[in-house]
């Protein structure tokens, strides 16, 4: 019954891809590698195809609780906490988790474990950046959703030292050529500030992240003089005093999520993602609880961050990753809609016998995961939000979370009587 509906889903959406998402990002948005991916797809290009679930058309890439904007995390149903846990199994107390399942909409279910128990964001961290950015549009253009985007689309922005260190690759596509590279952003590359907060969020760059965070800084500063003149930005970042610098980081960042309704001392990405920021701006930690990053998520859907426009963007961000790794990668997700952000940090100490692996640390292993699922896509038979935080030591940390993914499906699957 999955099959064939994943089948019929996927014809039907190949069918309309004058309109299909990401295909529209890359004529309208500016997003260069929206362009292979949309090529890729239609096989004129050699590239990854995306699964069922990613190929939604741009409209319905929407908002799903405008009508539900009073709504509150209910409290946790003991019955649905239960098997949740469960499926944690004999180290449950190294995970936090989150489910709201908005399945019938009449009726939602909540379920916590550890759902106040801090931990380190890693790279989740980015969804905070990037409401400090859309709430910085907003103060400058609060009636104006058409400047918003002009702004974001045509804004070039040039990687500085600020990005200074990062491994993460991004892609550059070449439409002359059409030709694909994937690298680590390096000082000198230029893109709009779209696709800076495109990197950030798709391919997880710390190094886009940064400049991110570093426009919004300067947006903040500057409002309707946004962007600045050449050579402006540079100078400000060295001549305005570290104090001066350490409450714009403040206003900006945290501020954000406490006018947006979010406590900054449960969810915050309080410094940059690279070693130069860090050492430019002054900062503070991070953290992460998944009751918190859970009311991120049903504020978004909720048109309740910054504003309607600003939500519903930032959800067709979270859509339109480059692949979905983690607990996205979940084959019971694959005709699935996911919207998604994942994180990890790991590090490794002297061990008789343990060999030290990505994400298996055996000091820190923590990975994060938050999603928004509507199953099958366009038809959201399942429709539920879930935010994971793990750190359980020696263990793939990310096949745990696709596992733990097909399990809280089929969990959901069971309880709503949908077929497999």
């Amino acid at each position: 019954m999955r099959l064939a509906t994943s089948c019929v889903l996927a014809g039907a959406l190949a069918s309309g891809t004058a309109g299909a998402y990401p295909i529209y990002g890359s004529e309208d948005r500016g997003i260069r590698r929206l362009e292979e991916a949309r090529l890729a797809q239609a096989g004129e290009v050699s590239g990854r195809q995306k699964v069922a679930g990613a190929l939604l058309t741009l409209e319905q890439v929407d908002l799903r609780l405008l009508d539900r904007r009073d709504l509150e995390l209910p409290r946790p149903d003991p019955d649905l906490t239960r098997r949740l846990v469960d499926l944690l199994g004999a180290e449950a107390d190294r995970y936090g988790l989150a489910l709201l399942d908005l399945s019938d909409p009449a009726t939602p279910r909540y379920a916590e474990h550890d759902g106040d128990v801090a931990r380190n964001p890693g790279s989740v961290g980015k969804i905070a950046v990037a409401l400090s950015l859309f709430q910085a549009l907003a103060d400058a253009w609060p009636g104006d959703t058409d400047a918003r985007m002009r702004v974001l689309r045509d804004t070039m922005v040039t990687a500085d030292e600020f990005i200074i260190h990062d491994s993460h690759t991004v892609r550059f596509w070449d439409g002359a050529s059409r030709t694909l590279t994937r690298r680590p952003l390096q000082v000198g590359d230029r893109g709009s500030l779209l696709e800076f907060v495109d990197w950030m969020l798709s391919a997880s760059s710390n190094a886009a992240g940064a400049m991110v965070m570093r426009e919004a800084l300067l947006l903040a500063h500057l409002g309707r003089d946004y962007p600045p003149v050449p050579g402006r930005a540079g100078a400000f970042f060295v001549d305005t005093p570290r104090g001066e610098l350490a409450d714009l980081m403040q206003r900006t960042s945290i501020g954000a999520l406490t006018r947006n309704g979010l406590d900054p001392e449960r969810f915050r990405q309080g410094s940059f993602f690279t070693s130069t920021g860090k050492r430019k701006v002054p900062g503070t930690s991070s953290v992460g609880t998944p009751r918190e990053l859970m009311r991120f998520l049903l504020r978004m859907e909720q048109g309740r961050l910054v504003d309607e426009w600003s939500s519903r963007e930032l959800k067709r961000l979270l859509y339109m990753t480059e692949r979905r790794i983690r607990y996205a990668s979940s084959p019971a997700l694959h005709d699935a809609a996911v919207y998604f952000k994942s994180g990890s940090l790991y590090a490794c100490e002297p061990e008789p016998g343990f060999q030290c692996r990505k994400y298996h640390g055996n000091k820190i292993n923590l990975m994060n995961s938050i999603a928004i699922v509507e199953a099958p896509a366009g038809e959201r038979r399942l429709f539920y939000l879930v935010t994971l935080t793990s750190n359980v030591l020696r263990k793939n940390s990310a096949v745990d979370h696709q596992t733990l993914a097909t399990r809280i499906h089929r969990l959901l699957e069971k309880a709503h009587g949908v077929s497999q």
